[in-house]
């Protein structure tokens, strides 16, 4: 078979190397003809590659425009020819300086790609990737040796991680477009999901099933803010719901569920707090049913401590990666939060707590509201980037206590502002019976002394999550049961919710 005549590399293929020396970029424009050729003889390979490939991967420019308009023939059930294809083409500048639309006909001369197709295709791609890959590094040794502005060499590295990184991912830097059919085919891959979880959850699980009901789990890209006071639980809450999540993904990988249709993800939690033994230490106190004080100070029985090794021993492959790194940026984060989803494919990052993080910017102690507004806005782009949800703790202001109903709202979130505006959902966790302890009145008091206990006995162990907000659903309350023991939040039975009407 005659070979088709290729367009010249085009002088955009071309860089500069270190010693000086112009070299070709990496490129097969033969491997792109022969394909292009293959796809128009036989239009069902077009199913072998366009999944990955698309015409921007092609070096020559031409032969993208060619591709596209391929793929957009093929989509309107039409055949993709020579022939059908030359209108598409009587005015494109790049097709004359090759000789016209008869081009078309001549790169179907060439059936090596009718076999090797898919080959091609990869080839091609990762070619591109290549390509990408010496473009990024390029603009990172131009702005690292440009000191004419600024200079900010950790903005600068997280940008240049972030560029890698999508590199890696999607195979190039810009940002990713989607089609409105790509989109509602997402929107029914995720109704049917809920759907089969019979009804109540699309995204992934918190272990609670109040919460799923109410918000449907944890959605992809969302930002979830989960506030409350000293003592209300948050940190062990959002403990809860990172097992719950990745013990999901456990089991559901045990019984041969893919991944991508699981209701449990791998979890990063980011401790700002607390060290990785502590958390690891309310997980375990939990699953063995262990008081977690009791652990801490050794005070348990032989039987015990075989119950909490077992469960050491079960939960030995819990895709739960915990970072204890103190006195994180918001840049770090989000740098170490790339590193996980390209090595471990987490599902759900959890950060304890918000106001532990730090901005990038020099003035943050002076602004703390403005440094607070970036950390927020890193965590929803962070969100919407990896297309994980972040479920991330505040705490919240004193205000809450000058009141007479302590119960949290919006107003309350420090430097609210933007914590509001950025979060797709807040969540915040209240315990009356808290509260109602620390109002004991003097037991010589019969009487007050004697109501406070009823209630303090109707009101033990209940606790509330209270959705402030939510851009996808309603707002409301969802009863729990809080085991402050294990500290465990739990469903609370439907007969055990009992409304404060006093």
């Amino acid at each position: 078979m005659a070979s088709s005549p290729i367009p010249p590399s085009p002088p955009a293929l071309r860089v500069v190397a270190p010693g000086g020396e112009a070299v070709s970029l990496p490129q097969n424009l033969e491997a792109e003809a022969a394909l292009l050729g293959a796809l128009m003889i036989d239009n069902r390979l077009v199913e072998d590659v366009m999944q990955r490939l698309r015409p921007e991967h092609f070096a020559e420019a031409l032969h993208g425009r060619i591709y596209e308009r391929i793929l957009m023939l093929c989509d309107r059930r039409m055949a993709a020819t020579p022939v059908t294809l030359k209108p598409l083409f009587d005015a494109d500048a790049g097709m004359a300086e090759v000789g016209g639309p008869a081009y078309l006909a001549q790169l179907t001369q060439n059936g090596a790609g009718l076999l090797a197709a898919r080959d091609f295709g990869q080839q091609i791609y990762d070619l591109a990737l290549l390509r990408e890959l010496i473009r990024v590094g390029r603009e990172m040794v131009t702005a690292a040796a440009d000191t004419s502005v600024e200079v900010e060499p950790l903005k600068q590295i997280e940008e240049a991680e972030k560029a890698l990184y999508r590199v890696a991912e999607a195979g190039e830097v810009g940002g990713a477009v989607k089609t409105f059919a790509q989109a509602t085919r997402e929107a029914v891959e995720m109704a049917d999901r809920a759907m089969k979880s019979g009804g109540n959850l699309s995204g992934y699980t918190t272990g609670l099933d109040g919460l799923n009901v109410k918000m449907g789990g944890l959605h992809k890209s969302d930002l979830i803010i989960l506030a409350g006071r000293p003592a209300m639980g948050k940190t062990a809450l959002a403990t809860n719901i990172a097992f719950s999540c990745a013990m999901r993904f456990m089991r559901d990988k045990e019984m041969g569920i893919e991944p991508g249709k699981s209701s449990g993800a791998p979890v990063a939690f980011f401790s700002l707090e607390m060290s990785s033994d502590q958390l690891a230490t309310r997980v375990l106190a939990e699953q063995a049913n262990v008081n977690s004080e009791d652990l801490r100070k050794g005070k348990i029985r032989q039987e015990q401590f075989t119950q909490l090794a077992r469960a050491a021993g079960d939960l030995a492959s819990l895709p739960l990666l915990i970072d204890d790194t103190p006195a994180l940026s918001i840049a770090a984060l989000r740098s170490r939060a790339r590193r996980l989803k390209r090595q471990h494919d987490i599902g759900l990052i959890v950060v304890d707590y918000l106001q532990l993080l730090q901005g990038t910017g020099r003035n943050g102690a002076e602004n703390r509201v403005q440094e607070v507004s970036e950390i927020t806005r890193g965590l929803k782009t962070l969100a919407k980037e990896l297309q994980v949800p972040v479920l991330a703790l505040s705490q919240l202001s004193r205000a809450v206590e000058q009141r007479e109903d302590k119960r949290p709202q919006l107003a309350d979130l420090r430097e609210s502002g933007t914590i509001e505006q950025d979060a797709d959902i807040v969540l915040f966790v209240y315990r009356e019976e808290y509260y109602h302890a620390n109002a004991q009145p003097d037991p010589e008091e019969a009487e007050k002394f004697a109501k406070w206990k009823d209630k303090a006995e109707k009101i033990f162990g209940l606790a509330e999550v209270i959705v402030a907000k939510q851009r996808h659903g309603s707002t409301g309350s969802v009863p729990l049961t809080f085991d402050k023991n294990v500290t465990k939040f739990s469903d609370r039975a439907p007969d055990a919710w009992r409304p404060d009407v006093d």
